[in-house]
């Protein structure tokens, strides 16, 4: 297959030193498959005479390291076979913008993954009042007094920004804190901007677990992120932080919920963010699957089983006529 990844700016720049990004695995294993793969960020996709290009330059395998080539191509996005998009947030105009050029691509010939318009539709945070059974008591406002009313309400509450990630800018609130007004009007910038928050839930003391959603699947293998720094949430990226785990009955049992809807808006790779059985994030821009820490904790090759999983996926989309490359795996 031909491959695009569409990737960080970041991981762009620093791309042979990224192994804790998922992208960086997932790549060496298309490579080691034979797929020719290349790499391009949001801001290199283009359009030229009405059809929708991207600027991307090809990425190799050389003495096991991964490199990529200095040659620029700008080539129509209709001649891959997929096309990953994975920038992370802040999904801001930009990259709202290259939603638009990748909803021009023809389905029939290029997949994406996941849909441009499921990313600009389905805002990560908001994405889990489409499932109210499994998701937290929540409301999203930009309204001082209603974020007040909620916190009378239940006591502790947690304010998150529509658009970061990582734990950016994510506060937590507790009835009395003298700093009540003050964190309420920073995070909705003085009632301008809509916050999603969120009932407390007790258990983030243990940490929230990450499950990892390929191919309407939830995959057997996870992390607990523990909090970091004294604060409520996990928001340093090291494995001191990261416990090896696996879902709970409860937890798998999400996927019952959650596939058929998911996999229906066109999002293939998720990452759920789950506390005592409930989701109170669905990543799906850049879901990080911590794939270099699992490896090391389980003693597996996640990147092999998602792969395998994406390219069966893949090749039952498209029906591409070479099925028997995958028969192999």
């Amino acid at each position: 297959m031909k491959i695009l990844f569409i990737i960080d700016e970041l991981e762009f720049k620093y791309f042979e030193f990224n192994k804790l990004v998922t992208n960086f695995w997932l790549i060496v294993e298309f490579l080691n498959r034979t797929h020719n793969v290349y790499v391009a960020t949001k801001n290199m996709l283009n359009i030229n005479s009405s059809k929708p290009y991207c600027f991307c330059v090809k990425s190799y395998l050389e003495n096991n390291e991964l490199l990529k080539e200095d040659d620029y191509q700008n080539i129509l996005l209709e001649d891959f076979d997929v096309v990953f998009f994975r920038p992370d947030p802040p999904v801001d105009v930009n990259y709202i913008n290259a939603t638009y050029i990748l909803s021009m691509v023809n389905r029939k010939k290029t997949l994406i993954l996941n849909s441009p318009e499921s990313i600009r539709n389905k805002n990560e945070k908001l994405y889990i009042n489409d499932f109210p059974s499994i998701s937290p008591e929540n409301i999203v406002t930009s309204n001082p007094n209603f974020i007040r009313e909620f916190l009378t309400t239940y006591g502790e509450i947690v304010i998150k920004p529509l658009n970061r990630c990582f734990s950016n800018g994510v506060f937590y609130l507790c009835k009395g804190d003298k700093n009540t007004n003050t964190i309420i009007n920073t995070a909705t910038e003085n009632g301008k901007t809509a916050v999603m928050v969120q009932k407390f839930l007790p258990q983030i003391k243990e940490g929230d677990k990450r499950l990892i959603f390929i191919c309407g699947e939830i995959l057997d293998y996870s992390v607990q992120k523990i909090a970091t720094n004294d604060d409520f949430k996990f928001n340093e990226h090291c494995d001191k932080n990261l416990k090896l785990t696996t879902p709970t009955p409860q937890e798998k049992s999400i996927q019952k919920i959650i596939s058929e809807k998911l996999l229906n808006d066109g999002v293939i790779m998720a990452g759920l963010d789950v506390i005592d059985g409930k989701i109170i994030e669905i990543n799906i821009t850049s879901p990080c699957f911590f794939i270099k820490e699992i490896n090391a904790l389980f003693d597996i090759k996640l990147e092999k089983i998602i792969v395998d999983k994406l390219e069966n996926y893949i090749f039952n989309t498209l029906k591409s006529p070479s099925a028997m490359l995958f028969a192999k795996y």
